[in-house]
């Protein structure tokens, strides 16, 4: 230890083990003073004091050096995984159109038939991976592209089979869905930053019974739907349903803005920008949902 002490490494009695000293010992007397020749030194060097100076002179280390989470970490986890989102979900979406281009009217079909099974996919895939990022202790990019993937077939799914079927009833709904969630995702992230919208535990409570409320509605309409083939989530009920899941969908997302904010200032582990990338799309995805039902039935009432 003493070796690499900046201080002793240069002194030959520390080095030797004391088999250099030659000051008194035990029952001999003292000289009275240091020799003549004597040369008093600091124990630095000019080499050891150009490296004390370049320590110093180094910058101070960041987030990133020590493995923490910066908010660049956050937004980098954030972005990749709504972008596979996008970028599987907008290929899913134009197959109809590029498979018609191909082979006309035929081709249309083969494409419905392909989103279709991509949709399915995609909703048991999402279940899945879904699942496993949220039991899973130590966050997983892998897990959490998975679902991105899976969630970009879903979505792709439903919004190529609405553009493309139905005779073009719903022909451009996808762009409006999307412009309507970049909207209400833009608004809250624009008050959140201004300090307008933030969470509190009363409204925590609020929307964990709203929650529960809304997925029992979900279960009961899923019933009634298989019953008698109709939805309670049409018309000027679906309408209301929609809206509130929207502002339920709208808090989530400031929920996950304060996740990362103090996720950033408490230095969490880097890895974990990944957990808050998936909690994010999971909100994005349930937006993206509500705003397309709005629209489709709006777009069917005309």
């Amino acid at each position: 230890m003493a070796r690499h002490n900046i201080v002793f490494g240069r002194d030959q009695a520390v080095q030797q083990g004391g088999s250099a000293y030659s000051g008194p010992r035990f029952g001999q007397a003292a000289q009275s003073g240091p020799a003549p020749d004597t040369q008093w030194s600091s124990g630095f060097g000019q080499q050891g004091g150009d490296q004390l100076e370049a320590m110093y002179a180094r910058p101070a280390a960041t987030g990133h050096d020590t493995g923490r989470m910066t908010m660049r970490d956050a937004l980098n986890a954030i972005t990749a995984t709504l972008g596979v989102i996008v970028v599987v979900g907008f290929a899913v979406a134009m197959l109809p159109l590029a498979l018609g281009l191909v082979a006309g009217t035929q081709g249309i079909q083969i494409g419905l038939a392909v989103t279709g099974v991509l949709t399915f996919v995609g909703v048991i895939g999402g279940l899945v991976a879904a699942l496993i990022n949220i039991f899973k202790k130590q966050p997983s990019v892998i897990a959490v592209l998975a679902y991105a993937a899976f969630e970009g077939m879903f979505l792709g799914g439903i919004t190529g089979s609405l553009e493309w079927a139905a005779g073009g009833a719903y022909r451009g709904i996808g762009l409006q869905a999307v412009v309507g969630t970049l909207a209400v995702a833009a608004t809250v992230l624009v008050l959140f930053r201004v300090g307008i919208l933030r969470t509190s535990p009363r409204l925590n409570k609020i929307f964990m019974v709203a929650m529960v409320a809304y997925l029992l509605f979900g279960l009961v309409n899923i019933g009634y739907l298989l019953l008698s083939g109709q939805s309670l989530r049409d018309g000027l009920l679906g309408l209301v349903i929609g809206g509130l899941a929207v502002v339920m969908a709208s808090y989530s997302l400031v929920m996950d803005f304060e996740d990362v904010q103090r996720s950033v200032e408490a230095g969490t582990p880097r890895k974990y920008a990944w957990r808050l990338g998936f909690g994010i799309a999971v909100t994005m995805v349930w937006l993206y949902v509500e705003v397309l039902r709005i629209l489709m039935i709006l777009r069917g009432n005309d």
